[in-house]
């Protein structure tokens, strides 16, 4: 496989400007605020997420405040993918502002590929959906693209499970949680999704999203019998 000069591949997408972690940081400040103050958050195994150096936490979707619920549980500042969709109005810069990737799901978006390797490579926490869109939240259906990341950088894979978002509608607004209920996030341990040859080959990343698959679908199953979902 051809190369360029910095030893990339040439012709696959550039690392670009990461996202500011500063921005990251206050996310997760502003995280932990929204969500324990309207919501009583059960965090489970937030010790396996590693202290440092780039890591994936890929989690399941299946309610709109999974994502500010992991940013504001989680040890770590992340920068998620985000749908372009949910840039609008003063969101938009607001997402920006707390380094947050926009992401274009409509075809191959490099850039967003560019910023989200750009995290890893500055050894920063990566958040990624990988089923993609909101669902069931099973990860019965994942996308090609967290094995990439994981495979390319080499970053591990932590399991996210998001357990009771969608259990209690709210009576005021019912597109969010009644509020002060308890929703349940459950870490998993750390793995690779690679099997440690170093092949970036259509093969191996279908190979490593069966072991994804496999090892959050594992998770989640596990996250169920913890918690009494």
């Amino acid at each position: 496989m051809r190369r360029d000069a910095r030893g990339r591949e040439a012709g696959g997408p550039q690392v670009s400007e990461a996202p500011s972690r500063k921005g990251a940081a206050v996310g997760r400040r502003i995280g932990i605020g929204l969500m324990y103050g309207l919501w009583k958050p059960r965090v489970l195994g937030a010790w396996k997420v590693p202290a440092s150096g780039p890591v994936i936490l890929a989690v399941n979707h299946s309610h709109n405040i999974d994502g500010p619920m992991v940013m504001g549980t989680a040890p770590r500042p992340l920068h998620f993918l985000i749908k372009k969709e949910a840039y609008v109005g003063p969101l938009g810069p607001f997402l920006d502002g707390i380094g947050q990737v926009k992401v274009d799901r409509g075809g191959p978006d490099r850039t967003a590929i560019g910023r989200a390797l750009g995290v890893l490579d500055n050894g920063g926490a990566l958040g990624i959906f990988p089923e993609g869109t909101r669902g069931e939240g099973d990860f019965a259906s994942l996308r090609a693209g967290l094995a990439y990341f994981a495979v390319r950088s080499g970053a591990p894979i932590v399991p996210v499970a998001v357990l009771g978002s969608g259990d209690t509608p709210g009576r005021v607004v019912r597109g969010l949680p009644a509020l002060k209920s308890r929703v349940d996030v459950v870490f998993g341990s750390a793995f690779d999704a690679g099997d440690g040859s170093g092949r970036r080959t259509r093969t191996a990343l279908d190979e490593a999203t069966v072991r994804i698959q496999d090892r959050l679908t594992a998770h989640l199953a596990d996250a169920k019998r913890l918690t009494g979902r």
